[in-house]
């Protein structure tokens, strides 16, 4: 089972809007998952900048913005009852047993009850379990996609960093 689609923003050009808002946040998921490919687990771990951002804490993180938009904002359950951290800031923790195999796969599993979650929802649907209040659909794939890119350059320039090390 393909866990990203294998539909490009490139074939999508001509479709609605939805299909392409869902294929760029499939690309921006797999390459955040992918910036982990090939390297160690020390690599994944290593932080290069004061911040708590690692290559494996993105990707963390990035599994901790699906749970906040696509479950915390459609189910209406607090961080607590889905068991993700408080804050942005404390989801790029990494624990002892955090590991590439098991960051990607909850990773991808976050993304995947995601696509299920938003299935059913038009664009105008209102989310109404964010702390900002009612949001349609299209503003979170709108802000979800903005968050995502910002750190596919975040990993773009720490995989640099590290595979030029």
């Amino acid at each position: 089972m393909p866990s990203f689609a294998d539909t490009t923003a490139t074939q999508v050009f001509g479709q609605p809007l939805r299909a392409q808002w869902e294929v760029f946040l499939d690309e921006h998921r797999g390459a955040l998952h992918d910036c982990l490919t090939g390297l160690t687990e020390e690599q994944a771990r290593r932080r290069l900048v004061p911040s708590r951002t690692t290559l494996l804490g993105l990707v963390k993180h990035a599994t901790f913005v699906e749970q906040v938009w696509f479950e915390e904002a459609i189910t209406c359950r607090s961080r607590t009852e889905i068991g993700i951290p408080a804050t942005p800031d404390e989801s790029f923790i990494l624990d002892d047993g955090d590991t590439i195999a098991s960051v990607q796969r909850a990773h991808r599993e976050a993304c995947a009850a995601s696509r299920r979650r938003t299935s059913e929802l038009g664009l105008d649907d209102l989310l109404r379990g964010n702390r900002r209040g009612p949001l349609p659909l299209r503003w979170v794939y709108l802000h979800v996609l903005r968050e995502l890119a910002q750190h596919c350059g975040h990993a773009d320039i720490l995989r640099e960093q590290l595979l030029d090390a």
